[in-house]
């Protein structure tokens, strides 16, 4: 007869043996497991290591294009725009080294820069609005009509535009010396601008700009910059927004001004003027702009073209 407790011990041992063969099972399981992990690991660091040099090879490359371009640029730009005025605009986050290219770039094609604006990041922020509207409608010089829409950027721009361009139609300032004068002063008191000492209006415009704008309200500072720019073209012979890597996101002025096609009929882009190349697109794009064309230039996805004249992506 089978007592009770030999039925403990029969399901004592069964348990017993389920427990060893877990820890065995498990075991012979970890080994291959890791084994198996480590095997992994390996091809991904190898892989890792192969896109490593792929990378650094591309980027030598690329550095000794830009050399390159450094050193034809000038020499391939001679003569593009000479006997022509050009006045630098540029907001806070503009690379001083890409401003002090464009302007060397600018008088290689036989211009000259009459002058500088720098716009200071109050220009821009969505809290200072009402202010800036104000300051542009008290100052706006006799004979100037500000434009219909009523937002800050195009605004600015109905103002500043014919303060620092001259008129297409004959070559003659918008404003007086005394006007533009008081109007600078006065965006300058405001803590909207910063000129330079001697300004004078000129046929064309550079704006000059960082990358994307990042925080709360990057979209209306994005957007304000990309409709004063547009604004500003419209105020006289030509205008080039040119910016740096990420302008031409969702949160960039060069990405606002793509997205409207109003806009890129008329005012160009560049969307790598940080690059030697990019600097020299800028100064072509100029010698468009006085023939009456536009175009989205540079690398990023919504540009049409690396620059005038090469062919559409």
């Amino acid at each position: 007869m089978i007592s009770l407790r030999y039925h403990v011990v029969s399901i004592g041992a069964v348990f017993l043996a389920l427990a060893v063969g877990v820890v065995l099972g498990s075991t012979t399981l970890s080994g291959t497991l890791l084994s198996g992990l480590n095997d992994e690991k390996s091809q991904l660091g190898q892989q890792v290591s192969d896109l490593q040099d792929k990378n650094n090879g591309l980027n030598a490359r690329l550095a000794r294009a830009d050399d390159f371009a450094k050193v034809v640029g000038p020499m391939a730009l001679r003569g593009s725009l000479d006997k022509r005025t050009v006045v630098v605009i540029s907001t806070d986050d503009a690379r001083p080294a890409d401003r002090d290219a464009i302007k060397n770039l600018v008088k290689s094609a036989g211009a000259m820069v009459t002058g500088e604006v720098q716009l200071t990041s109050a220009f821009s922020d969505p809290s200072r609005t009402d202010q800036l509207r104000g300051v542009v409608t008290r100052l706006l010089p006799t004979g100037v009509q500000l434009p219909t829409a009523g937002d800050p950027g195009t605004l600015a721009g109905g103002l500043i535009g014919p303060l620092v361009l001259i008129s297409k139609e004959n070559n003659q300032p918008q404003a007086s010396d005394d006007e533009t004068s008081a109007a600078f002063a006065g965006l300058t008191d405001g803590g909207f601008v910063k000129v330079s000492e001697g300004f004078r209006p000129a046929q064309l415009a550079v704006v000059l700009i960082g990358g994307a704008e990042s925080g709360q309200g990057a979209g209306d500072r994005a957007s304000t910059i990309a409709r004063f720019a547009t604004q500003v073209d419209r105020s006289g012979a030509g205008t080039v927004l040119a910016g740096t890597t990420h302008s031409a996101d969702g949160t960039g002025p060069i990405g606002v001004v793509r997205a409207d096609t109003a806009a890129t009929s008329i005012l160009s882009t560049v969307d790598n003027v940080d690059s030697a190349s990019g600097q020299i697109v800028t100064v072509l794009a100029l010698r468009e702009q006085l023939e009456g064309k536009s175009g989205r230039y540079g690398v990023a996805g919504n540009a049409q073209a690396v620059g005038p004249g090469a062919p559409q992506g």
